[in-house]
């Protein structure tokens, strides 16, 4: 797998600056420790199912909501959301402003360890709508975020997100490419992704 770059870096891959914008240090380190601490210690953490090879499957990472706006998915209709925290409302905001984007929500992942992971997917529900704007937001243990076509998996990519980075995934990322954290063989701490989301209402 090519390690990726949103670099002038001629030896690796530079990812196209209209589907993906990157901030290493986004939060500074005292920022993002007490966000992290905050986070592990008062979120409504849970351990979602889904469906999988027409099995219900426990998720390996947990998870939580906050927002203004109902998770509109199936899975979620019969959980509250959690009210924004100053916390959080602030992030967004300051997110927001520097993009010149919107959010109504933004969803928790809590990896817990190298076990923790998510599988290639792409963010591209109807409740999105087309070409959506999401921020990410990484707090804690670096953990690799691989990249592939959607059409092509050989050409794959990986960018590290270390503690207090942000990545911003727009434009037709996600129509044409897939992404994941992959479970890793060495051993690693908590790692907290804030994914910062705008749900379309219900039509």
């Amino acid at each position: 797998m090519s390690q990726l770059s949103l670099f002038d870096a001629e030896e690796l891959y530079e990812f196209p600056k209209d589907l993906l914008e990157y901030k290493e240090n986004f939060l500074n380190r005292e920022e993002a420790d007490l966000l992290k601490n905050k986070l592990l210690e008062t979120a409504p953490w849970e351990q979602r199912t889904q469906k999988m090879y027409d099995k219900m499957v426990l998720t390996p990472r947990l998870t939580a909501w906050y927002g203004d706006s109902k998770y509109s998915d199936s899975e979620e209709d019969k959980k509250p959301t959690n009210p924004w925290t100053p916390e959080l409302l602030s992030l967004k905001n300051r997110i927001e402003k520097e993009f010149g984007c919107k959010f109504n929500g933004v969803l928790l992942n809590l990896y817990r360890d190298h076990n923790d992971s998510v599988a290639w997917h792409q963010d591209k529900e109807s409740r999105y709508g087309k070409r959506p704007v999401i921020a990410s937001i990484s707090l804690g243990q670096t953990r690799n975020f691989d990249f592939r076509k959607k059409d092509h998996h050989q050409s794959k990519y990986s960018l590290p997100l270390p503690h207090g980075s942000l990545l911003i995934m727009k434009g037709d990322l996600q129509e044409s490419w897939e992404h994941r954290i992959a479970k890793s063989t060495v051993p690693m701490k908590e790692r907290i992704n804030l994914t910062f989301r705008l749900i379309l209402p219900n039509l």
